[in-house]
């Protein structure tokens, strides 16, 4: 009896309704029930859905959602506060468990990774990241199979919940390639939208497309990226090496909109300083500065500027900050705010003192 080749597989794993599932684990009288997790737990504040149980999508609350909405939806749902202490430890439980199995992991956040395997039989080994996950922290997953990061990616949402699936080059238009553009990992709902206008709907279009349409509409380095995805194309690596932050940021809610904009900046400057804050910690200097206002009731701007040069100095960034309030309509009132800051690479020298 001879025994399939070894092979380069790429393996997405996937926790199902991951903060949901930590909650269960930590309060088990909530299983089976509609819980909806985000901002401090109570759905009469302004706050987003961070995620949502199962049993709660199916009502149509889901992540992103305002908890206000969550509620008209599904008054009956068990709403609870965001716990980030008690996720992280959970993920870190996972990721261990992924990495005792000999292959390599790819953290992508607190509820997914990629592995680096090789193996004769891809479906067994998928199995075992399962049974080794569950063994570890109680906590279900799903696992796509690819033969690039894009197509396990795109894979494990054929399988969930807690199943197996496998997508490569072999059935990638048998079933991808009726589907809507925005069903690939990368491509969003502008993105698709656009591709429509030039009448380009489904990845099996999008594939066929000569690069050097996409490269007009798109531009000449986005265009054919586009159009690999159509594809099934992904040349990048699963890497080991940990991801390294570009930019911190903070955000804030107002319970109330505030329509004063001498509050707006007040808030803009103290954003700013807790933002510097993180860049102290990892000794960043900050290089370019980006507001992000939310008008009530929901539309979202940002705009952003260069720092003169790399810095902690606090007047030079929060002045910065807002000088960039200028540029919004000051006539509205304002739901949320944002400060983000890009800082230096981890290597740089920062000879400036904090």
């Amino acid at each position: 009896m001879t025994t399939a080749p070894r092979r380069r597989w790429v393996l997405h794993v996937d926790l199902d309704q991951f903060i949901a599932a930590v909650e269960v684990l930590r309060h088990p009288e909530l299983a089976g029930k509609p819980i909806v997790v985000g901002g401090r737990g109570d759905p009469t504040e302004r706050g987003v859905v961070s995620t949502a149980s199962y049993e709660a999508r199916e009502f149509g609350v889901g992540s992103g959602m305002p908890l206000r909405v969550a509620a008209k939806k599904l008054p009956d749902a068990i709403f609870l506060p965001v716990d980030g202490d008690a996720y992280n430890a959970a993920s870190n439980t996972v990721m261990d468990a992924l990495r005792s199995l000999d292959v390599v992991v790819e953290v992508m956040g607190w509820d997914e990774a990629f592995l680096g395997v090789e193996t004769e039989d891809p479906v067994r080994f998928a199995r075992r990241v399962h049974d080794t996950v569950f063994e570890a922290s109680r906590l279900h997953c799903s696992v796509g199979i690819g033969d690039n990061k894009l197509r396990a990616k795109i894979a494990t949402d054929f399988g969930k919940p807690q199943g197996i699936y496998t997508l490569t080059k072999d059935n990638w238009f048998e079933i991808m390639g009726e589907r809507s553009t925005d069903s690939l990992w990368g491509i969003g709902k502008k993105t698709a939208k656009k591709l429509a206008s030039i009448g380009i709907e489904t990845v099996a279009e999008l594939a066929a497309m000569d690069d050097e349409v996409l490269a007009a509409a798109f531009g000449p380095k986005t265009g054919p990226w586009i159009a690999s995805k159509g594809r099934g194309v992904d040349l990048s690596p699963v890497s080991a090496e940990p991801w390294v932050a570009r930019s911190h940021s903070r955000e804030t809610t107002f319970q109330s909109d505030l329509e004063d904009w001498n509050d707006v900046t007040e808030e803009v400057r103290r954003l700013a300083m807790r933002v510097r804050e993180d860049l102290l910690a990892e000794d960043r200097c900050a290089v370019r500065v980006t507001l992000k206002v939310r008008y009530a009731p929901f539309e979202t701007h940002t705009t952003t500027a260069p720092l003169p040069e790399p810095t902690f100095d606090p007047a030079v960034i929060s002045d910065a900050a807002v000088a960039l309030v200028d540029r919004f309509d000051h006539s509205r009132a304002v739901r949320l705010m944002g400060v983000r800051l890009e800082m230096t690479p981890p290597d740089a020298k920062n000879s400036e003192q904090a």
